[in-house]
């Protein structure tokens, strides 16, 4: 599985599983009518935006990932297993999250708040880690995939050579003519 596509269903699970929490707990709430848990949330929903924003900027991004692709190894041969399989094995977590924090939201919608608004922190936080993979990749004419291990574990990563299949080489245009009569 390539390390982009890993990042990117990461994103979006997390946008996902933070939406349907805070969906859950203004539903709860509101059964309850319970306005403090409403309010609370919606003060922690804005902080916790405007942090993902802030900590996932584009620098930042880059950064993040200096030390992963670092560490890649280089091979020559793709990993065995699918890539739904390693992003099982991934992500398996957030799944367990959403049923804890989705369960103890029934009950206490302030639980599912709270969760909520950190996976849309972690969600924007990680938005621009992808495009940081994928500009290295380019830039360099590789591509790195996700090793198979336990999501317990860092990321390990293969480097593979990528031919530079995905784009077209820069060449900058000739120089204009010259003019006549000058």
């Amino acid at each position: 599985m390539l390390f982009t596509e890993l990042l990117r269903i990461t994103v979006l699970l997390a946008a996902g599983v933070g939406s349907g929490l805070i969906a859950l707990s203004v539903l709860v709430a509101q059964q309850q009518q319970s306005t403090t848990a409403i309010i609370v949330g919606a003060v922690w929903w804005v902080v916790a935006v405007v942090m993902g924003l802030v900590m996932g900027r584009s620098r930042s991004a880059g950064e993040a990932m200096t030390n992963t692709l670092a560490e890649a190894r280089t091979a020559f041969e793709l990993p065995s297993q699918s890539a739904t399989r390693i992003a099982l094995s991934r992500l398996w977590p957030v799944g367990v999250f959403v049923i804890v924090c989705g369960g103890a939201g029934v009950v206490w919608p302030q639980v599912a708040a709270i969760a909520g608004g950190y996976a849309l922190l972690v969600a924007l936080w990680w938005r621009n880690r992808e495009s940081a993979v994928q500009a290295i990749e380019d830039r360099d004419g590789v591509r790195f995939y996700v090793e198979p291990s336990s999501a317990l574990r860092p990321v390990k990563l293969i480097r593979t050579p990528g031919l530079y299949r995905d784009r077209s080489p820069k060449v900058k245009p000739p120089p204009p003519p010259p003019a006549a009569g000058v």
